[in-house]
């Protein structure tokens, strides 16, 4: 796999510190606020590929781990400008009113804005500590679905519709949207497993990131708003470069 071919090429180059930005996703859906010590449960393919690597990452530092460097980053779902992923189509499913909410939206989610995660890189590449280290890495404090979509609604003056489908009719309108991305062979915005995500509650625990001496430059307001701003308030150009993720 790529992860090898990357660590044998270090090991001919005798490159010993390194960073790899794995995922929360290693952890599963619904656990009860998983720190770095918690069992690995991997619910989809994207999550399992992330574990992998990790383990390949392990079992290198460990076969010669005089003087390297390892740091394992799993941040939780990102955002901010430019970025093509779930946040994204949640932002403008609600800014351009396309937007139904599913469940109650008591749900929590933890976050993480793309600025501070390329912060906190930024911070381990600088302070280059050798040994094996880990870190989940969110931006507290963790919110509620209505709560997230009520700092949305503020930060772009809109007001978000109080309708509410029950979890069952959204599961069933994924699943109708899995067939006709099946029979169509396109990757369509809406599907069971985003239905999935968004109901579930996706909380992490980063309290070793925030006690490591790292201080975010954002709050997550700053980051929405940001993000907002940048995607739905100011004048855009058609060339900028984006980027796609999951």
């Amino acid at each position: 796999m790529g992860t090898q071919n990357i660590l044998d090429r270090m090991d001919e180059v005798g490159a010993r510190h390194l960073i790899f930005t794995s995922s929360v996703a290693i952890y599963g859906l619904n656990k009860n606020e998983p720190d770095e010590k918690h069992e690995e449960d991997p619910f989809n393919h994207y999550g399992k590929s992330k574990w992998q690597a990790e383990k390949l990452i392990k079992k290198w530092y460990e076969n010669d781990p005089e003087g390297k460097s390892v740091t394992i980053i799993r941040p939780t779902v990102i955002f901010g400008e430019r970025n093509r992923g779930n946040v994204y189509n949640l932002l403008r499913q609600i800014a351009h009113g396309k937007f139904l909410m599913i469940g109650k939206g008591q749900n929590k989610k933890s976050m993480a804005y793309v600025g501070n995660v390329v912060a906190f890189i930024k911070y381990r590449l600088e302070l280059s500590q050798e040994g094996y280290h880990v870190f989940n890495y969110i931006d507290k404090p963790d919110l509620t679905v209505t709560s997230l979509l009520k700092l949305i609604g503020k930060s772009i003056d809109l007001k978000i519709p109080s309708i509410r489908i029950p979890v069952w009719l959204g599961f069933l309108g994924g699943y109708g949207f899995d067939f006709l991305a099946l029979i169509t062979s396109k990757k369509l915005s809406v599907s069971s497993v985003r239905v999935r995500k968004f109901v579930a509650t996706t909380q992490f625990d980063a309290s070793k990131v925030h006690s490591s001496g790292f201080k975010a430059p954002f709050t997550l307001e700053q980051g929405l708003d940001r993000t907002l701003n940048y995607e739905f308030v100011q004048e855009r150009l058609d060339d900028e470069v984006v980027f796609y993720t999951e």
